[in-house]
């Protein structure tokens, strides 16, 4: 028994859509035991699947076949996760904030702005 890799990559929620999925076989960020997959090459039990998605790699080996999308608690139990860790967030700089209407800023308001910003020292 076999199903797609796109379908695959779908139903369990790597992808949010399934044209997603594909277009990833198409440009060659999916990898199926090491080789490139298209969108049909089929995947079974005990296989690596490699995919670049969102400036991430996954790594996951299927131990069950989808072919419908099923809910995150039921889809994470078709594969076993051995992707690396996420890189860390970075941390957002506080967004300057005005108040709506309060007019052009002054010169000492931009060097705050600028200095918030990290563009003055």
């Amino acid at each position: 028994m076999s199903a797609r890799v796109d379908s695959w990559i779908w139903a369990v929620r790597l992808t949010k859509t399934r044209s997603q999925a594909a277009a990833a076989c198409r440009a060659g960020h999916v990898k199926v035991n090491g080789e490139r997959a298209k969108p049909a090459q089929p995947v079974k039990p005990g296989d690596e699947v490699r995919l670049v998605h969102g400036g991430r790699q996954r790594i996951v080996e299927v131990k069950q076949l989808l072919t419908k999308r099923v809910g995150p608690p039921a889809a994470a139990e078709a594969y076993v996760d051995n992707s690396p860790p996420p890189p860390p967030r970075e941390e957002v700089a506080v967004a300057a904030v005005r108040d709506r209407g309060a007019g052009r800023p002054t010169k000492r308001d931009r060097r705050e702005l600028d200095q918030l910003r990290g563009l003055r020292p």
